[in-house]
């Protein structure tokens, strides 16, 4: 059973629509029936979007794009009212948009910014858009915005990235927090946190590892964990297993309650005791 958002004549905003990830959510939720409006920054790219998302659509006249930068909030307002305009409400909303490349803690504070200004300000700025048009709806709607594991257990190597996604996480279980606790609201949140995806930003070939998931995966297991309910929608790849991720999300909690170095999963000192955890097949250690 599909999420009752995710249902034939509604209407979807996704943003970060021309590839990846968001190219194929629009997919599906046209292939559902339903009304989509996609939003990225290169226009050329959007357009070509919008040909395919409309190719497989049930009603492609009900398929379009706005060029949006989601740093901006003017912008990120004007696509709202376009949508609104031309289809009179919004059952979801995606907030996909993600960069990288921001570098570490004190390095490259111009890429820093726009990597914030992106990753983090882009979902908030949807989230002013649109969440409280959604709300008065009084009708069932979903917003989606895009994590990272790398938000959770901060791999070295791009804190900005990391610090972005911790954020967003943060920043959606608040979200969830105040909606549920809205009277009569039936708007839900989700928090989606891909695994290895080949898409634009994390391809290196033209060619698919075979570790990793393709994005109609995760959307597949996207819209089956919205129509469960959950919250949280972590996903595997091929490489990795729910059980594997589980594990490493508890050795990083672990951390702060057993006071252990910051990030000591990359630590030498505890290089074999993280080994160890990972094969004992025991819970938080």
């Amino acid at each position: 059973m599909n999420h009752p958002a995710l249902t034939s004549g509604r209407a979807a905003v996704v943003v970060g629509a021309a590839s990846g990830i968001g190219l194929a959510a629009a997919k599906r939720f046209a292939g559902l029936g339903m009304k989509v409006c996609l939003a990225d920054q290169n226009a050329e790219a959007l357009e070509a979007a919008v040909k395919a998302v409309a190719a497989v659509s049930k009603a492609p006249a009900d398929v379009f794009g706005v060029p949006t930068d989601v740093a901006d909030a003017h912008a990120v307002n004007c696509l709202r009212d376009a949508a609104y305009e031309r289809f009179g409400e919004v059952a979801v909303l995606m907030n996909n948009a993600g960069i990288g490349g921001g570098g570490g803690a004190w390095e490259h504070p111009d890429r820093w910014r726009r990597l914030l200004e992106v990753n983090l300000w882009g979902v908030i700025n949807g989230l002013q858009a649109f969440a409280s048009l959604m709300i008065d709806q009084g009708a069932p709607c979903a917003i989606v915005n895009t994590g990272s594991k790398q938000g959770i257990t901060n791999p070295p190597g791009d804190v900005a990235y990391n610090t972005s996604k911790a954020a967003v996480k943060a920043l959606t279980e608040g979200l969830a927090h105040q909606l549920r606790n809205l009277e009569g609201g039936q708007v839900s949140a989700h928090l989606l946190i891909p695994g290895y995806t080949f898409t634009g930003m994390t391809a290196r070939s033209a060619e698919k590892p075979a570790g990793a998931w393709a994005a109609e995966q995760v959307v597949d297991f996207m819209v089956e964990a919205m129509g469960k309910g959950e919250f949280y929608i972590l996903c595997p790849d091929n490489d990795v297993s729910r059980e594997m991720d589980e594990r490493r999300i508890a050795w990083a909690a672990d951390d702060l309650i057993l006071n252990r170095p910051a990030l000591s999963r990359w630590h030498p000192d505890y290089k074999a005791a993280f080994e160890t955890f990972m094969a004992s097949g025991r819970g938080a250690g």
